[in-house]
């Protein structure tokens, strides 16, 4: 009895189960336990008390003459049921309370053995049923333990183990066991009979979400977010909508002095994010898109969905960014590949960068530095020698040398 109360205590203490299913599946194991001893179990009744835990068979049966039993199942002899109650006459029912112990110790371990596998089944699958339900959604947990490929995270409110895949994270995340994690609810799906649910921090909707959280003008329907594409880690371009003439949507993203997308940047480990006002006028939402870079003309072919877009020399970098990451990203957003031109026709190569682009790995002043000096792009400070550039600023050589390998990565290959 005591091995089958014990796991009753811990199946109705769980969080995951409701009771009516608590109950149906206790009833369950212990007709399944009936059946193995009295063949059937029409002629019993299990009650479950799911408040304080107690668990009764009662066997009845019909009280027949001595020496008429025809189906000791279902009926009892008068002289036998008058041992159970005194009372009992022909023709009444005989309620017996059965003893689990009666079943035998072999047959209790079966139950108890079957109740435990049941509730761990019911367990997984409701936790798989709410997390299927909260897909995209953002999630905290606790770093509990990282591997060469995924980390796994304890969800902060269920416990549940979620795990963040190294594909799923973003360049320059670094987490220690401790650690707590943001992300959003990628995928859920069962796997060898577990659920697997995954979360990611490099997919547009957590970018989403997190505008979200941060902007109330989203969260009220106020502004709409029209499309987010991603480069994990480095760049971020967000086309928003606002349904309020009063409301500038771009702004309200920004925030006063970039009070609301300050926060999410840090969380994408400093993310450059672009917010751009969505507009139907193709030619426009393409200008947009390229941002920060200033477009002089634009010539549209829609039919193959083509730009080709002209610039002055001193915007070309600023259009294409660090690694084309730019160019990338406006293609993705507005669904056009875009050629780039220099006002002189020539279409242009990916042949400069502006040193404003590698202000995640080089401090802002170092680059003020090398702009007083007129060194704007990458390569203008590559033509110059170190031994120049230590004359003309008043940088340290360790620093100068550390900025030149920085800058000669961007080109290796050529």
């Amino acid at each position: 009895m005591v091995n089958l109360v014990d796991v009753f205590s811990e199946f109705k203490t769980g969080k995951n189960i409701d009771r009516p299913t608590m109950v149906r599946v206790l009833e369950d194991v212990f007709r399944t336990l009936i059946k193995k001893k009295y063949i059937t179990d029409e002629n019993f009744d299990v009650i479950v008390n799911t408040t304080t835990g107690d668990l009764e068979i009662w066997r009845v049966r019909e009280v027949v003459p001595d020496g008429e039993v025809t189906d000791e199942n279902a009926q009892i002899s008068e002289s036998e049921a008058r041992l159970v109650d005194e009372s009992l006459d022909v023709g009444e029912e005989c309620y017996e309370q059965l003893d689990i112990e009666d079943f035998g110790r072999r047959a209790i371990m079966a139950a108890r053995q079957t109740l435990v596998s049941r509730i761990m089944e019911l367990e997984k699958d409701e936790i798989y049923r709410k997390y299927t339900e909260t897909v995209g959604d953002v999630v905290t947990g606790e770093v509990n333990q990282i591997m060469k490929k995924e980390m796994l995270v304890l969800d902060d409110a269920t416990g549940n183990e979620l795990v963040l895949p190294r594909t799923e994270m973003i360049k320059g995340d670094y987490y220690r066991k401790g650690d707590m994690v943001r992300a959003i609810i990628k995928k859920v799906e069962m796997r060898n009979n577990t659920p697997y649910i995954m979360i990611s921090r490099t997919d547009p909707s957590f970018l989403q979400k997190l505008m979200e959280a941060e902007v109330p003008e989203i969260e009220d329907g106020i502004i709409e977010i029209k499309n987010i594409v991603r480069l994990p880690g480095e760049r971020a371009k967000v086309a928003v909508e606002s349904h309020d003439d009063r409301v500038d949507p771009v702004g309200a993203c920004v925030g006063m002095k970039g009070s609301r997308i300050h926060g999410i940047v840090r969380e994408l480990r400093n993310e450059n994010i672009d917010i751009i006002n969505y507009t139907n006028n193709v030619s426009l939402y393409i200008q947009r898109s390229l941002t920060p870079a200033k477009i002089t003309t634009i010539e549209l072919d829609h039919e193959r969905k083509r730009a080709a877009v002209y610039l002055d020399a001193d915007q070309v970098s600023l259009a294409i960014g660090k690694s084309g990451s730019n160019i990338k990203l406006a293609t993705k957003l507005t669904g056009y590949e875009i050629d780039v031109y220099r006002n002189n026709q020539q279409e242009l190569e990916i042949d400069d960068v502006d040193l404003e682009e590698f202000s995640d790995e080089i401090e802002p002043w170092v680059i003020e530095a090398f702009k007083n000096i007129g060194c704007d792009t990458a390569r203008q400070v590559l033509e110059l020698s170190a031994e120049e550039l230590l004359r003309r600023t008043d940088l340290e050589e360790e620093t100068i040398k550390e900025v030149l390998n920085i800058l000669s990565r961007e080109f290796e290959g050529e």
